[in-house]
């Protein structure tokens, strides 16, 4: 009982506002985080889509063990590895029983686990490019791969609204907790008690997406009274934006030793296939 009580205490909302800001903004300082964004991205580029396209067990296998390490070097926060973990052993499990269920047999294991794998490469990847960037670097970095200054900006100003309006769900959840009456019999496994407080998760989705509509309304009529629309298609101000850009001497070793490993990988995994 007090291991579920620790766990539901860093589960709080408060502690998950914590982990998206560490998130966010706390990763500046490691060796990732400090890489130009275009070179995260080209990386990315590779580990991001090429496990689709591999078969070869040596290959995804080194691929899912360079992925590990970069996430260790990027501190991710443990709740987005549980999330993770969880959602990759969901995923696994439930094509499993399906296989069995309709007529299949252990033989299924070795196909899901090359999935599995090949899922987790992609997830790490990803992981470790966007949880490494802060919104404006992340920002920044789409802008100068050419996706439109509208999208960027987006993208940024959504990574600064998801802890608010977290927040926000959780004062109103909290509020229909306070002016409801939750059920006196529990009912068998507590299902009356988790029905109410489904329900009222449900419910306290609409102010939210009202108070959303609002915010974003506020902020379009604050950007266009500053002229951002001729800024987002300005390109002195994109030159100005990429300023902060440069490739750097770890830029070039961490590119050109992801090459070099992924070639002696590709060479191994065809000799000993």
């Amino acid at each position: 009982m007090e291991y579920a009580k620790s766990m539901i205490d860093k589960l709080s909302v408060e502690q998950v506002k914590i982990e998206l800001m560490n998130t966010a903004y706390a990763n500046d300082q490691t060796f990732i985080a400090k890489l130009d964004p275009r070179i995260l991205f080209m990386w990315y580029g590779f580990f991001g889509i090429a496990p689709w396209f591999i078969h070869n067990e040596i290959v995804l296998f080194g691929l899912l063990t360079v992925t590990i390490l970069t996430t260790i070097l990027t501190k991710v926060s443990r709740l987005i590895l549980f999330i993770l973990i969880l959602g990759l052993l969901g995923q696994g499990g439930y094509l499993l029983i399906a296989s069995l269920f309709f007529g299949g047999d252990m033989a299924v294991l070795l196909p899901l686990l090359m999935l599995t794998v090949k899922l987790a490469v992609i997830s790490l990847a990803s992981i470790t490019v966007f949880c490494s960037m802060s919104p404006e670097k992340l920002s920044v970095g789409l802008l100068s791969i050419g996706v439109p200054g509208q999208v960027s900006f987006s993208i940024s100003y959504g990574y600064r609204m998801l802890p608010l309006l977290l927040e926000e769900y959780n004062h109103v959840f909290m509020s229909y907790r306070l002016r409801g009456r939750a059920p006196e019999k529990k009912g068998v496994f507590y299902w009356r008690t988790a029905s109410y407080f489904i329900k009222l998760a449900v419910m306290s989705f609409y102010p939210l997406l009202l108070s959303t509509a609002k915010r974003a309304r506020t902020t379009v009529e604050a950007l266009e009274t500053k002229g951002s629309k001729n800024a987002f298609t300005n390109p002195a101000v994109k030159k100005l934006k990429l300023q902060s850009l440069s490739i750097r001497r770890n830029d070039v070793l961490f590119l050109t030793t992801s090459i070099f490993y992924i070639i002696v990988l590709m060479v191994a995994g065809n000799l000993y296939k």
